[in-house]
């Protein structure tokens, strides 16, 4: 595969996960009492640990501020309590 298909196709899965994240964390968030809550809490730290096996701790901390960001824009809600979802993933990660 060459350098730059490899490049498009890490940026499309990081807009894809990023997505997901957001909309995992969102509902969580909104919905802490849902039957769903801990499936979807397992699917962010999923996506934790498929952004660390790709990008080491940088690329979660990158993640986890932008979706900071934007639940605080678009819901008025505090994202960074969730950070610690991530903490057995990276020996860095300590939230």
């Amino acid at each position: 595969m060459h350098k730059s298909d490899r490049m498009m196709r890490t940026v499309r899965m990081d807009a894809y996960l990023e997505e997901e994240l957001y909309d995992a964390l969102t509902y969580n968030i909104q919905n802490p009492n849902a039957s769903d809550f801990e499936s979807k809490k397992k699917r962010i730290e999923d996506i934790g640990r498929e952004l660390y096996d790709d990008g080491g701790t940088d690329a979660m901390e990158n993640m986890f501020y932008s979706i900071e960001f934007r639940i605080k824009d678009e819901i008025g809600k505090d994202a960074k309590p969730y950070r610690s979802w991530w903490n057995n993933i990276s020996p860095e990660w300590k939230y």
